[in-house]
């Protein structure tokens, strides 16, 4: 019809533009009535159209041809039906009326008539008496047949008979029904069969609502109910009844606002501080506000109706009720809300119970109610719509929550509903748990289904939870401005005490609104670290979610980025992250709470390169595990560490462990569900780097240390964790072997072998388990063969693998074999603390004891108490001598491998040197055990009689390097290595202080021979050994170097190297100082820096009364110099400077400068690097070397003395320059320096003879010396009574002259962290002729007992002699003559050997001492 009508609409336009002929389109049109019996309706409407284009239009001749077209048409298109379409002015001009005006008078006359004039006459006829009986007609009894057919032929004979009005009739209809709404059936037939008009019956209702829209009217519930029933069966539209319900829809928006606006305002003054008058104000508000609510605001019908069409389970006219509201405005009608709920009730109830139950056939009687859900689809299709209107007011039926979150569980399988239930859990469950009360069944019943979702969805929703929802909503505005109160109430009062009382509080609040009680909590306590015990101990009361919140409020609050994570100094870490540490550890070790996601951002952060939060993980390792990484342990504590894992738990921490097995499982599992083990482990090696060179820039020294150590620390404490929790298979699985972790994951060496040591304890127990097994019938091997086996074969891919690890060059001196060996192993391995085990078992003894004696313990708690310690002393007993085996399997395994360790390819010194800076240097400073293992392996090594090692020069690269490498740890590094050094002194003090001991442990070992040859040791020739005396010289050649290196960095004001020294110092007090004048130095500065940083520096005043309280305290242990090492005593009248200078003849001197000489062969790397950075040092240390007197007035005491020996030591060097450019005048120089140096010792030495017990003269090489010896005994015997060893000392003070000529040429060779810091001790001299030669003739280091004995019977002699001075000026003369001859006879001796030397065996000569 449009097309013709189109049609139509051209062709006729096309003759009122002038187109077309009008015959022809009046022909045309004429023809096509025919086609259909609407074409002249059609025709009038194109007619009627053009009718009001023409007559706007100005040109006249248009006009004309439309209405000469439609007179035209007048023959085929009636003219009633042109009387209703066109315009009066038209029919007037086509003639079809008389006038225009008056046939619009006539129009409005017959409106008004039909639409406007009341009938009078139906007023007059009703009858009373129709509506009595119409009434009774419907509200008579439908029970039997009475159908509304029926009843609807008895209302038509009503009407007729007593002309009722219809539309009365109609509105009688509905009130009947509205009092009798049970018979929905009845009355919906009846008025579907009665009415002709919907818009009638809307009218009709609309003003039924009318009515009840004044103030103080209730709108009926049944007049809700049937607009709902006939809104439900289409009898009306909703768009035609909405505007007749009230309230306007602004105004609902409009009071939703205010809603919101004034929840706000009440949580305003919830948290603010209300002084009393004020609240006296609020009260009276209160009471206003409460007066006008008594004047009652009409209905909302609007919601009304809603709440009647949910009941009948209409849900597409209900939604769109609620889609023209607010979000939950129209569920937060509590009517609403239940009506909502039986609704959902009614959809899930088939699901949720499977078999078909009642309620469903009930509710089937509703056309357009949504169908039962059979399926998950069904629930998505319907039900989570439902949910979303619902929101948090799912919170008034608990039971319905429940089947959601049951459902929830039951279809969580299927993947693709992961996302709705999330959905449901943000928009509906969580909202609404908020808003019940204290439900702990609800919450209990939530984590079942939250469970099932990772941790990440998880934390998301609590995120949102609390973030966002709770501003979404008046309701919850309130809630959370209550529950803030309430906490605040709660952490008030909380103290020990009443733990019990406030956790069962905190739990209440907690089961509906933890986000906030929590974050409340956590703000608290990083203010007050004092609220952690009580708050842990509070919350046994929780559920399992509010478990799982805590832990995700916790990591909210650790990632605040508004907090900073150093306090304002810059230097030490904020307090609120330690409290949030310390809370971490102790709440996660005592309740079941996931760590994934706490592990997982520590992870994250590593990866940031942010390493402030491993200061969680080491709290929640150390509280969960019971491992504790602290360096101040003590002595007993660390012996316990070497033990067993029982050994450790009961005697090596500080606090008793106990109940970790649970916790410590938990850790383990969390870290192997999320493969962290390996990643936290790898990013901590990292990141130890990291925080010094990407970190550390703009950080103050002291807070980057801090962040090593906790880095390193951490590193130290997880990798415990793993090694002693992962079973073998898990460990072995997950950490690679040692080139990939170095070369691949770029782990550095130390914290590479940390992680693969545990690996291969746990391969070679098993292999050799394996082995013993294979070889059970066979008794004869033994087993130690088969551990060694089974070493082989774990090791052998290691010692491959390591060869990646350094340059070729490294292997040339160390095996591979003996790198693996020395970082494989452990202190458990090399030793078995049997002390530590008797007193853990004596103390179990003592407590089984007390229990028997205590009578108020209670029989059975007895009984348990004792059965407990049983077990523990009988598992230490079994610890003990599985260990013992053990230890002894090693070291015989040890025993076989000794031999192949060390190469003799370089010299002795270069062997040390990689051995201290790729071993020892890097594993000392790596744990408090660790430091313990080095300072042993290396008296292992010696006691093994390893070949070509060094110990004597091992031990002087230790004590000798120690500025450096103090200067570059940190704190905690400071003091592990003050532990290694402590240990290192223990056992020298030992050999130290007894003969019997040295020549036991020392003497006949290679470690102390002072000359190697390529044929290897003969402990026969004893010439070859460091005898005692002379070793006591060395011992206190090393005190003498520590005391400078400490007065060196106590004196340099650089907090970093006093800090240090300091801890250093404190640590090996038990050990030194041990010489009375070394201490008073020590004591001297160490006063001196507690004057200075008393007010400036208050941590560095702490260590500094610290240690010197303690030094004080080891006054008393100390000894004068002349009983640490024989020494001769000096003259009285001899000043100060002459004593302590380069000139005062210190024996330490004589028995050390030539194992100075034999580091030289390193000393061409380490003469470049320490000449520039240690020459200030080495002015201040030039006479290292020699001894310090013991009358109080030593070298470090004075800074006269240091003066002088530097203006004597620039002398003694220009001499040595002009000596080397005039090389034709060397006899002639050097005898003019050894008669000036001759005449300074002289002195000394006649004054310290009669002070001494014994004289100590070197055992010189009986070969070399015995013609010597002959030709100058005439001489001796001129020389007086009491000096018959007198040529002794010549000859000493003629080589050490020589020796500190040539010292002087000779750079140091370097230590593992500062090459250069060798240089520093002036001990340093060497031959520069015998460092090319690699070969040196040395006199002899031990004196004879011969000699000795001749001393005894002559001290009475010396002291007579010493009176006259005129004869003591002419031996002195004497003397410098026997010393000339002496000297050219051998240098002549030495020239001969260094020409006839040249062959295989010479080359191999090490010097050595």
């Amino acid at each position: 019809s449009a097309e013709i009508q189109a049609a139509l609409y051209e062709l006729c336009h096309q003759v009122v533009q002038g187109n077309l002929k009008l015959d022809l389109v009046v022909g045309v049109l004429g023809d096509m009535m025919d086609l259909r019996d609407d074409m002249p309706s059609v025709l009038a409407d194109v007619f009627s159209i053009l009718d009001l284009e023409t007559g706007a239009l100005e040109e006249k001749n248009k006009r004309d041809h439309y209405t000469q077209l439609v007179g035209a048409c007048l023959f085929f298109v009636p003219e009633a039906i042109l009387k209703e379409r066109l315009d009066p002015e038209t029919l007037e001009s086509l003639g079809l009326i008389k006038q225009a005006h008056q046939f619009n008078q006539k129009i409005v006359k017959i409106k008004t008539k039909l639409f406007y004039k009341q009938q009078k006459f139906n007023l007059l006829r009703e009858e009373n008496e129709g509506y009595a009986k119409l009434i009774t007609e419907l509200g008579q009894d439908l029970s039997g047949n009475i159908t509304s057919h029926i009843v609807l032929e008895s209302i038509k004979s009503l009407i007729g008979c007593f002309n009722l009005d219809p539309n009365r009739v109609l509105d009688i209809i509905l009130e009947v029904y509205e009092s009798r709404s049970d018979q929905d059936d009845f009355f919906l037939s009846l008025i579907k069969s009665y009415m002709c008009e919907p818009l009638t019956l809307c009218h009709i209702l609309g003003f039924k609502f009318k009515f009840y829209q004044e103030p103080n009217e209730e709108t009926p519930k049944s007049l809700y109910h049937i607009a709902a029933a006939l809104l439900h069966h289409n009898l009306i539209e909703l768009e035609d009844l909405y505007i007749h319900l009230m309230p306007l829809d602004a105004a609902i928006v409009e009071e939703h606002k205010n809603e919101i606006s004034e929840a706000k305002q009440i949580a305003r003054k919830l948290v603010m501080v209300v002084l009393p008058s004020d609240k006296n104000e609020d009260k009276e508000k209160e009471k206003d506000k409460e007066e006008e609510k008594n004047d009652k605001p009409p209905d909302n019908q609007k919601l009304g109706l809603l709440e009647a069409l949910l009941r009948i389970g209409d849900w597409l006219h209900a939604q769109s009720i609620m889609d023209q509201m607010p979000s939950f405005y129209a569920t937060s009608h509590k009517p609403i809300a239940l009506a909502l709920c039986q609704l959902v009730h009614l959809t899930v109830e088939p699901l949720y119970r499977r078999p078909k139950s009642i309620l469903t056939v009930i509710y089937c009687l509703f056309r357009r109610a949504p169908q039962p859900a059979e399926n998950f689809e069904d629930l998505r299709r319907d039900i989570f719509s439902m949910l979303g209107y619902l929101g948090p007011h799912l919170s008034h039926d608990p039971i319905l929550f429940a089947k959601i979150v049951r459902l929830g569980k039951a279809f969580m399988k299927e993947e693709t509903l992961l996302s709705c239930f999330l959905s449901v859990a943000d928009q509906v469950l969580l909202p609404s748990l908020s808003l019940m009360e204290c439900n702990a069944c609800m919450s209990e019943e939530l984590w079942g289904l939250f469970k099932l979702f990772p941790y990440y969805h998880r934390y998301r929703l609590y995120g949102q939870w609390k973030n966002e929802t709770y501003s979404s909503h008046p309701l919850l505005v309130k809630v959370k401005a209550q529950t803030v109160e309430r906490a605040k109430y709660i952490m008030k009062r909380l103290t020990k005490e009443n733990v019990k009382q406030s956790g069962r509080q905190i739990g209440k609040l907690s089961h509906s609104n933890p986000t906030i009680l929590f974050d409340y909590m956590l703000s608290q306590i990083q203010w007050y670290d004092n609220l952690i015990v009580p708050v842990v101990d509070s919350l046994k009361y929780l559920t399992s979610l509010n478990y799982d919140v805590l832990a995700y409020c916790i990591i909210e609050a650790l990632a605040n980025p508004e907090k900073e994570k150093m306090k304002h100094d810059d230097t030490t870490i904020s307090s609120w992250l330690q409290s949030l540490a310390s809370l971490c550890g102790a709440v996660f070790r005592k309740y079941p709470i996931e760590l994934a996601g706490l592990l997982q951002y520590v992870t994250n952060q590593l990866k940031a390169g942010k390493s402030f939060d491993l200061l969680i993980l080491k709290e929640v390792v150390q509280k969960m595990a019971g491992i504790e990484i602290t360096d101040e342990m003590t002595s007993e504590q660390l012996e316990a560490m070497t033990g067993g894992e029982q050994l450790k738990a009961e005697g090596g921490y500080f606090g008793q462990i106990r109940n970790t097995k649970k916790s410590s499982q938990r850790l383990k599992d969390a870290l192997l569900d999320h493969e962290l083990a390996l990643p936290l482990c790898l990013l901590m090696a990292q990141q130890r780097n990291g925080v010094v060179f990407l970190e550390g820039g703009e950080k103050h020294l002291k807070l980057v240390g801090h962040l090593y150590d906790q880095c390193h620390d951490t590193l130290v404490q997880f990798g415990g964790f793993l090694a002693s929790n992962l079973s073998t298979e898990d460990y072995i699985k997950r950490v690679p072997s040692i080139d990939i972790l170095c070369n691949q994951f770029h782990t550095p060496h130390d914290a590479a072998f940390f992680l693969s040591r545990p690996m291969y304890a746990h391969q070679i127990l098993s292999k050799y388990d394996e082995l013993k097994k294979a070889e059970k019938g066979n008794r004869q091997q033994q087993k130690a063969h088969k551990y060694v086996a089974a070493c082989e074969q774990v090791m052998a891919p290691v010692h491959e693998a390591v060869i990646s690890l350094h340059p070729a060059r490294v292997w040339d001196d160390l095996r591979p074999q003996f790198y693996a060996t020395f970082w494989s192993l452990t202190m458990y391995d090399l030793a078995v603390p049997q002390s530590a085990y008797d007193r853990e078992v004596n103390k179990l003894k003592a407590q089984i004891k007390a229990i028997e004696e205590n009578p108020e313990i209670p029989l059975n708690k007895k009984k348990k108490e004792k059965e407990r310690c049983t077990a523990l002393q009988e598992k230490l007993q079994e610890e003990e001598k599985k260990q013992l085996e053990h230890v002894q399997r090693v070291l015989h395994r040890l025993k076989l491998e000794k031999d192949n360790w060390l190469l003799a390819k370089s010299t002795k010194n270069e062997t040390i040197t990689k051995f201290l800076q790729l071993c020892l240097f890097p594993r000392c400073i790596f744990s408090s055990i660790d430091a313990v293992y080095c300072a042993r392996f290396v008296e292992l090594v010696h006691q093994q009689k390893t070949p070509n090692f060094c110990t004597l020069l091992c031990y002087d690269r230790v004590f000798s390097a120690t500025i450096y490498t103090v200067a570059s740890c940190t704190e905690n590094e400071s003091h592990r290595y003050g532990r290694f050094l402590c240990c290192m002194l223990e056992t020298v003090t030992r050999w130290h202080s007894d003969r019997a001991i040295y020549e036991k442990e020392c003497v006949n070992y290679p470690g102390f021979l002072t000359i190697f040859r390529a044929t290897g040791f003969d402990g026969g020739n004893k010439a070859d050994q460091l005898d005692y005396e002379n070793f006591r010289h060395v011992v206190h050649k090393w005190h003498y170097m520590l005391t400078k290196a400490s007065v060196h960095c106590l004196e340099t004001g650089d907090y970093t190297h006093i800090r240090n020294i300091l801890i250093v110092l404190t640590k090996i007090l038990p050990c030194y100082p041990k010489v009375l004048n070394l201490g008073q130095a020590l004591e001297c500065r160490v006063h001196k820096i507690c004057l200075e940083e008393k007010d400036k520096r208050p941590d560095l005043y702490a260590l500094a009364m610290g240690y010197s309280g303690r030094l004080k305290s080891q006054k008393v242990h100390m000894v004068p110099e002349n009983e640490f090492h024989h020494k001769e005593q000096p003259a009285r009248t001899t000043p100060a400077s002459q004593q302590n200078g380069p000139g005062s003849t210190g024996k330490p001197a004589t028995s050390t400068s030539k194992m100075e000489e034999g580091t030289s062969e390193d000393g061409d790397r380490g003469k470049d690097k320490s000449q520039g950075t240690t020459k200030p040092v080495n002015k201040a240390n030039s006479a290292a070397a020699k001894v310090t007197t013991s009358n109080g007035n030593g070298a470090l005491n004075s800074t006269k003395t240091v003066k002088d020996r530097d203006d004597k030591e620039k002398s003694g060097k220009e001499k040595k320059e002009k000596k080397e450019k005039t090389p034709g005048g060397i006899s002639d120089t050097k005898a003019e320096n050894r008669r000036e140096k001759q005449r300074d010792e002289r002195a000394g030495k006649e004054e310290r003879m009669p002070r001494e017990g014994k004289e100590k003269t070197p055992k010189a090489d009986r070969e070399k010396l015995k013609s010597e010896e002959k030709s100058i005994k005439d001489d001796k015997a001129k020389a007086g009574n009491g000096e018959p060893m007198e040529p002794s000392r010549e000859r000493d003070a003629i080589k050490e002259s020589k020796s500190k000529e040539k010292g002087d040429r000779n750079a140091m060779p370097g230590s593992l962290k500062s090459p250069g810091s060798r240089s520093e001790s002036a001990e340093s001299e060497r031959g520069e002729s015998e460092r090319r030669t690699h070969h040196i003739t040395y006199n002899s280091l031990s004196r004879s007992k011969s000699r000795e004995r001749e001393l005894d019977k002559k001290d009475s002699e010396i002291i007579q002699g010493r009176s006259k001075e005129k004869k003591e000026e002419k031996d002195r003369k004497e003397r410098k003559r026997v010393s000339t001859l002496k000297e050219s006879r051998h240098d002549k001796e030495k020239k001969e050997k260094r020409d006839s030397s040249g062959g295989k065996e010479e080359k191999k000569q090490y010097p050595y001492m």
